[in-house]
């Protein structure tokens, strides 16, 4: 009779400690390279898609406490004419919520401004949703970036 209790105690012990583990949202890891491969903006209600994979080419890294991200286009001469942009800084992850703060970036207008998003990761695919305001350039949209982890 013991017996039967202890079993059936162990038993409904491990079955309440995987509820409680299966009940937690898993932890977002976000370290890595991170090659965006389509966006999406809505700009007052207006969607335009963009194929970041045939024209330019678009990294992001992460570390655990800083970003970078990188762009160049793909089909330029090999000269000064091909356009480069990047910037980076810190950031915050705290469950799914995402914020970027753009410490370093080539127009100063963006520097300073903390970027706020959602992001889901499913695999190797990182969708990252999120409002992009900058009042001194004008801009004022959603925007929706698809980025596979590069190995």
């Amino acid at each position: 009779m013991k017996t039967k209790i202890l079993t059936l105690s162990l038993v409904a012990s491990l079955l309440i400690s995987l509820a409680f583990i299966n009940s937690k949202d898993p932890a977002i890891h976000l370290n890595g390279t991170w090659q965006l491969v389509s966006g999406t903006t809505i700009t007052k209600g207006v969607s335009s898609v963009t194929d970041y994979t045939k024209t330019q080419g678009f990294i992001k890294i992460i570390n655990d406490t800083h970003f970078a991200f990188l762009k160049h286009d793909l089909n330029t001469k090999k000269d000064s004419s091909n356009h480069f942009d990047a910037g980076g800084g810190s950031y915050t992850l705290k469950g799914d919520k995402y914020t970027e703060h753009l410490d370093y970036y080539a127009d100063k207008n963006w520097e300073g401004k903390a970027f706020d998003f959602t992001v889901t990761l499913k695999g190797d695919t990182l969708i990252q949703k999120g409002l992009e305001k900058v009042e001194s350039e004008g801009i004022d949209r959603i925007i929706i970036e698809k980025y596979l982890r590069l190995k």
